[in-house]
């Protein structure tokens, strides 16, 4: 097979022992005859998938017991609009960090139900750090929403020490599983699966029970919360290959060491890029101030638009996928999720160092 480096934003890599597993239990899972995309979702093979998916992720992010986990369809941008539907009221309003274009288009589908505040916005700045946060009281919104890795701009939240509220929620489709994270500061947490957890088509939401308390009642029950609870997300037929990839690449963390080998993986692969754009004075520049770099997305631009586009021919001739950045800034973006490998970052980062030495003239 030809020499390949997956740097793609999402759908992402997949670690190679979790596509083996896949294809080695394609066409006959666990011995049935058939593949697991052939059972019944309300059939023991599946359900035992299931499950299994489930308490690994409960067991490698330490969710507590009073947290469920749902298996859900439409990404993040169907939480966009499920959210507010579930748990904006009439005379109440709620409050949105904005750190990029994803939290962007929270805020615009949120403010189709209701009373929808920015209480601090990045985009004066590009987005190029996380915003320094306003002093606000826990009664001034029923929920505050926030993004906790920006894809697109390639910044993080460091820590979420500055941020209080007895309703918390938070999008984290491109660094859940990167890190430890504080799962009992928030009321919910979403992800799309396409990034760190497995492929596209599934969405993972982990949501403190109680939080159903507060859902506004009447919804089509598919866009209830409620409903996923009750039914333990089998409501509808659910995505069972997406789930049962998710359910591998759990497996394939949990064998590795789990979060903190995971997060001292990923520290240790952003380091080589970020050294290789820090130490080029100024051939490469990097999009995200210092104290808000992302360590799954990092961004950075050339010199100019004809050296950016030699960059990325070459980077491809060599093997180099996925290293254009979004079409909305342009730029150059390494996404270096939880199954690139640190050879690949390796790999990279010498040829950072190699187009510099035959470019910078």
């Amino acid at each position: 097979m030809k020499q390949v480096y997956n740097f793609n934003a999402g759908p992402a890599a997949l670690p190679r022992q979790v596509l083996e597993k896949a294809k080695e239990e394609f066409l006959d899972f666990q011995d049935t005859g058939i593949s697991i995309m052939e059972h019944s979702h309300r059939g023991k093979h599946y359900e035992e998938v299931h499950e299994e998916a489930k308490n690994l992720l409960k067991e490698l992010l330490s969710i507590p017991d009073q947290y469920e986990v749902l298996f859900l369809q439409g990404g993040a941008s169907l939480q966009f609009a499920m959210i507010p539907m579930n748990f904006m009221k009439p005379g109440e309003q709620s409050g949105y960090i904005l750190t990029g274009s994803w939290s962007e288009k929270a805020l615009k589908e949120a403010d189709k139900f209701g009373d929808v505040k920015e209480i601090v916005s990045g985009k004066a700045s590009n987005y190029a750090s996380i915003p320094d946060l306003p002093s606000f009281s826990p009664e001034e919104y029923s929920y505050v929403h926030l993004t906790s890795n920006n894809t697109i701009y390639g910044t993080q939240w460091a820590s979420f020490d500055g941020i209080d509220h007895p309703f918390l929620i938070a999008d984290m489709s491109s660094d859940i599983l990167s890190r430890r994270i504080p799962v009992d500061k928030f009321s919910l947490i979403y992800a799309g699966a396409q990034k760190n957890l497995g492929p596209a088509g599934v969405t993972v939401v982990i949501f403190r029970k109680d939080a159903a308390e507060r859902a506004n009642e009447g919804l089509p029950a598919i866009l209830s919360y409620e409903t996923h609870i009750k039914n333990r997300s089998l409501y509808n037929t659910p995505p069972t290959f997406s789930i049962y990839l998710l359910k591998l690449v759990l497996e394939w963390a949990k064998i590795l060491g789990g979060l903190e080998e995971l997060e001292k993986r990923n520290q240790e692969k952003a380091q080589l890029i970020y050294e290789a754009i820090d130490q080029s004075s100024g051939f490469y520049s990097g999009h995200a101030a210092r104290d808000s770099r992302s360590l799954m997305n990092i961004t950075f631009t050339l010199k100019n638009e004809e050296l950016t586009k030699q960059f990325l021919k070459e980077a491809h001739e060599q093997g180099f996928y996925g290293l254009a950045g979004h079409r909305s800034i342009g730029g150059c973006r390494a996404s270096a999720y939880n199954a690139v490998p640190l050879e690949a970052c390796q790999a990279l980062r010498d040829f950072m160092g190699n187009f510099q030495k035959k470019h910078d003239k």
